[in-house]
C-alpha cells in the first residue's frame, strides 16, 4: 500500500474535517439572483453560528446546465459574476474562517468546447485559489490528477463522488458514503479499513431526513456532507437536524484525535441487542460511540471497562457524570440514549446517540462557594463552558499555569445550572469535569482587607490571643439557608478589638475628619438633629448605618469590621460560654430587651473574659462576613438588639441572644439596610514580630 499522499502534511487538514457543504450556483444561499448579489458570506456566518465553522465548501455551477451551449466545465466558473476573481476572494475569506474551498470536476464533459481536462482544472485550481476538487462520477482519483494539482498549489485534497474500494485508496485520500445508499449500514468498512481515509456521508437535503445518517456517521467516527443540490427540504425538521449535526460535530472535532486510532475496535460486546458500541483510543483516552436501534431506548449497564481508579467516566453526549456499576465481578458503563416512536424503526428517524469517555484523572476541580478551584499538573489550555458544551454556549476560555480558583460570577454573571471544565491540548479534549452550581446555598463574597498592623494595644480596645477554633451556632430560620460555620476550625491570628461598639460620639468625629456623605441618604443617621446626635446621647451606638456606612468609617479609622468567626471568639473565647460572662443569662447584664438603646458603658459587668463589653442585648452588630446565596445579599449580625417583638413567631427574635444563636440580614439598598438596631464595633490586625504588650 503507498501511504505517500496520507502522510503530506499539506493534506492532513482533511483528516480533522467532518463537515462539508455543496451547492450549487443557482442556489439563493449562493447568489441571489433578485438582488443580484451575493449571500456566500451569509451562509459562511450563519456556519459559524452553528458550526464554529465550516470545514468544506464546495461550488458547482454545471450539471444539470451543461451542455445547453458549447461552453465547457471551466467556462461556467469563470462567466460567474466577478468571474474566477470572485471565486479567488471567496477561497480567502473561507480560509479566514477556517473553510476550505472547493471547486469541482466532471470528467465527462468531452463534447463541449475542448480543453485538456488536466491542464483545465489546474487552471481553474490556480485562478480561484481551491483547496479541494469534487470528483464527479469518480469513486477514485489518479496520481495525474493530484500532480495537476499539486502542480500549481499545495495541500489540494481529490474528494470522489463514490466511495474508493481498496485498490484505490493509495491514490485519493478522502471520499463519501454515496446518497444512492438511502439507509447506510451500521457499519462502514472503510473506516475499519484505512481509518485515516476521511470519509463523509451524503445527507441529500431535499430527499428525506437526515437525523439516522447523521448519527451513524458520528457513530463511524466521520463526517457529513450536506447535499444542497436538490432543491427543497430546508424546512423546520432540517434546522431540527442541523442542531444534531452541530452537535456531533462538536464531539468529532474535539475528539478527532481518537477517532483516527488505527486499531480502533468495531461492535464490542453489549449486554443489550440493537444498540452497537465502536471503541477509540488515543494515549491514555478511550471514547466509545454508542449507536442505539432500539425504539425503547436504554438505560443502564451496556459494555465492561477496566476496573482503573486513575480513569473517570463522563457521557459526551449528554456531559454528565457516568458511575460505573459491578456485575458478577465485572465492571460495565452505563449509558443514556432517548427512545423514540416504534413507526420510525426503519426510517431515516429511527437510531438516537450517547457517547462516553474513559479520562485519566488530569484536571481536578471543584466548587466551593462561587468559586471553582482548578488544579491542572502543567500549563494547560482550560474551557468553562455554561451548560453543556456546544457551538452556541458561552464558554471561557484559560492558559493556566498554577491551580487557580475563578468565580462563577466573573465568568457567566447571575448564573445556576451545570458547569463544564474541559482541558485542551491541540484542539483536542484530553479531560472534562462536570459540576452543577447551584443557588441557595450561600458562599461568602466579601474578603478581608489587613489593616495597618498594630504594634501596641490602642485606647478602648482589647487584645484577643490568636488560636485554633471552631464554634457552633444555630438558628430558628429555615427557609434561607444559612452559611455553614459550624465545626469548622479556623485559624485566627490575635487581634484587637474594640472594648465598646462604636458611638455617635466617634461617628461624628469621623463626619467631621472626613466630610463623608453616602450617595442614598435615605434613613441616614435618621436618629440625629441636625446633623449630630441628640444631648446626652454621646456614649450611646451609632445605628441607622448601612454596611457602606460602615466600611467608611473602619477605612477612616484604620480598622475593619471583625469576622463573624473573630466577634465570636471575642465574645465567647474558647470555653463554649453560652453568653460572654458565662453559662447563665443575668438580666442585670445587659440591655435586656429595654425598647431603646442604652450607652455602651452601661453593663460593664457583662463584659467577656478577655473585657470586651456591650456584645448582646443592645444593638445587632455587624460583622464584615457578607453572603450570596445565588438571589439574595445578606450580612452576619450578632448580639441581639434592644427591640423584642413579640406578637408574632414570624419576628427576627429580638433582645439579648446567647453566643450559640446567629442572625443575618437580608439586603436590598443602604437606605432600606438602616435602622435604628444595628450598629457595630471594630477590629485591628497587630504585628505579631514587633507587638508591644501582654498576649
Amino acid at each position: 500500500f503507498d501511504n505517500t499522499l496520507y502522510e503530506r502534511a499539506d493534506l492532513a487538514w482533511i483528516k480533522e474535517s467532518y463537515l462539508i457543504i455543496l451547492q450549487m450556483a443557482w442556489d439563493r444561499e449562493f447568489y441571489d439572483r433578485s438582488t443580484g448579489k451575493y449571500t456566500f458570506p451569509d451562509l459562511l456566518r450563519n456556519g459559524i453560528d452553528l458550526f464554529g465553522n465550516i470545514d468544506v465548501y464546495g461550488i458547482w455551477p454545471t450539471w444539470p446546465r451543461l451542455g445547453l451551449d458549447q461552453r465547457n466545465q471551466w467556462d461556467l466558473y469563470r462567466d460567474l459574476p466577478g468571474g474566477t476573481n470572485q471565486l479567488r476572494n471567496f477561497s480567502r475569506i473561507s480560509r479566514q474562517n477556517n473553510t476550505r474551498f472547493f471547486i469541482a470536476y466532471n470528467p465527462w464533459d468531452n463534447s463541449t468546447r475542448k480543453e485538456d481536462h488536466y491542464k483545465g482544472m489546474a487552471r481553474m485550481i490556480k485562478e480561484t485559489e481551491a483547496d479541494g476538487v469534487v470528483l464527479d462520477t469518480k469513486g477514485s482519483s489518479s496520481y495525474e490528477l493530484q500532480a495537476a494539482a499539486d502542480s500549481v498549489r499545495k495541500g489540494v485534497v481529490m474528494y470522489s463522488e463514490g466511495m474508493a474500494i481498496t485498490k484505490d485508496m493509495p491514490g485519493i485520500i478522502s471520499g463519501r458514503v454515496h446518497n444512492a445508499i438511502f439507509l447506510s449500514p451500521e457499519l462502514n468498512l472503510n473506516k475499519l479499513i484505512k481509518p485515516d481515509f476521511s470519509i463523509f456521508r451524503v445527507c441529500d437535503v431535499g430527499e428525506d431526513l437526515i437525523h439516522r445518517e447523521i448519527a451513524i456517521a458520528f457513530f463511524n467516527g466521520y463526517g457529513t456532507e450536506l447535499n444542497m443540490y436538490r432543491p427543497g427540504g430546508r424546512d423546520d425538521n432540517y434546522r431540527a437536524d442541523l442542531e444534531y449535526l452541530a452537535r456531533t460535530t462538536f464531539t468529532l472535532r474535539q475528539n478527532n484525535d481518537a477517532f483516527l486510532d488505527k486499531e480502533w475496535t468495531p461492535l464490542i460486546e453489549t449486554v443489550v441487542d440493537n444498540v452497537f458500541v465502536n471503541r477509540w483510543k488515543s494515549g491514555e483516552k478511550t471514547i466509545y460511540t454508542v449507536l442505539n436501534m432500539r425504539p425503547e431506548g436504554i438505560e443502564g449497564m451496556l459494555f465492561k471497562i477496566s476496573n482503573n481508579s486513575n480513569k473517570h467516566y463522563i457521557s459526551l453526549w449528554n456531559h454528565e457524570i457516568v458511575m460505573p456499576v459491578q456485575d458478577n465481578g465485572a465492571t460495565y458503563a452505563t449509558v443514556r440514549a432517548d427512545s423514540w416512536p416504534a413507526s420510525f424503526s426503519g426510517t431515516r428517524k429511527e437510531g438516537s446517540l450517547e457517547c462516553i469517555a474513559e479520562f485519566p484523572s488530569i484536571l481536578k476541580s471543584v466548587i466551593k462557594g462561587d468559586s471553582i478551584f482548578i488544579s491542572v499538573p502543567a500549563e494547560s489550555k482550560i474551557l468553562i463552558w455554561q451548560g453543556n458544551p456546544s457551538y452556541n454556549a458561552d464558554f471561557k476560555e484559560f492558559i493556566l499555569k498554577n491551580d487557580t480558583v475563578v468565580r462563577v460570577k466573573d465568568l457567566f454573571g447571575y448564573y445556576e445550572g451545570k458547569i463544564v471544565v474541559q482541558v485542551i491540548d491541540n484542539k483536542h479534549l484530553l479531560d472534562e469535569n462536570i459540576h452543577m452550581f447551584k443557588g441557595g446555598k450561600p458562599w461568602l463574597i466579601s474578603s478581608v482587607v489587613p489593616t495597618v498592623r498594630a504594634t501596641g494595644i490602642a485606647p478602648d480596645m482589647i487584645l484577643v490571643p490568636g488560636t485554633d477554633f471552631s464554634y457552633e451556632v444555630t438558628t430558628g430560620e429555615d427557609f434561607i439557608l444559612y452559611p455553614e460555620v459550624s465545626g469548622i476550625t479556623v485559624k485566627i491570628d490575635s487581634f484587637l478589638i474594640d472594648k465598646y461598639p462604636v458611638t455617635n460620639a466617634q461617628y461624628y468625629e469621623f463626619l467631621q475628619s472626613s466630610g463623608y456623605r453616602p450617595a442614598d441618604t435615605t434613613r441616614y443617621l435618621r436618629h440625629w438633629e441636625m446633623g449630630i446626635y441628640k444631648q446626652g446621647q454621646e456614649r450611646y451606638p451609632v445605628v441607622n448605618v448601612s454596611y457602606e456606612d460602615i466600611k467608611a468609617y473602619t477605612k477612616w479609622a484604620g480598622k475593619r469590621l471583625p469576622t463573624q468567626a473573630e466577634w465570636q471568639l471575642a465574645a465567647q473565647g474558647t470555653d463554649k460560654r453560652k453568653w460572654p460572662w458565662g453559662n447563665e443569662f443575668h438580666g442585670t447584664l445587659c440591655n435586656n430587651g429595654f425598647d431603646k438603646p442604652t450607652p455602651v458603658d452601661a453593663f460593664t459587668k457583662g463584659m467577656s473574659q478577655y473585657g470586651v463589653i456591650d456584645l448582646v442585648g443592645n444593638i445587632w452588630q455587624m460583622t464584615n462576613d457578607m453572603y450570596f446565596n445565588g438571589s439574595y445579599y445578606f450580612s452576619v449580625i450578632r448580639g441581639g438588639g434592644f427591640f423584642k417583638p413579640e406578637s408574632s413567631w414570624w419576628y427576627i427574635q429580638g433582645g439579648p441572644q446567647a453566643l450559640d444563636k446567629t442572625q443575618i440580614m437580608l439586603h436590598v439598598s443602604p437606605g432600606f439596610d438602616r435602622n435604628a438596631t444595628v450598629g457595630f464595633r471594630c477590629v485591628k490586625d497587630i504585628d505579631s514580630k514587633n507587638f508591644r504588650g501582654k498576649r
